[in-house]
């Protein structure tokens, strides 16, 4: 599913205009990404949790020439699955 068919499908469930739903989605990912940024978590009981987690720096190789390079330290987004998606995905 991409952005356009979930703002549809927002849409549809809800109710509300495209518009609106796009808006509300917009909305959404503007919050979470302040948050995460800020170094929080975002919790949705039920459907999981989204949060921020350190990646160490550490040593790789290049595909291509097989020469060892160095991966630098990052932060990274990280989501965990709450049970009722976790069931609702194995149902």
């Amino acid at each position: 599913m991409n952005k356009a068919e979930l703002v549809e499908a927002i849409a549809k469930e809800a109710k509300i205009s495209k518009a609106d739903a796009e808006k509300a989605l917009k909305a959404f990912t503007n919050q979470a990404t302040k948050a995460l940024k800020g170094g929080g978590t975002i919790a949705l009981i039920g459907f999981g949790t989204f949060s921020v987690v350190k990646r160490a720096a550490r040593n790789g190789r290049n595909p291509q020439t097989g020469k060892a390079i160095k991966i630098a330290a990052k932060k990274v987004a990280k989501f965990k699955a709450g049970s009722e998606l976790k069931s609702a995905v194995n149902k």
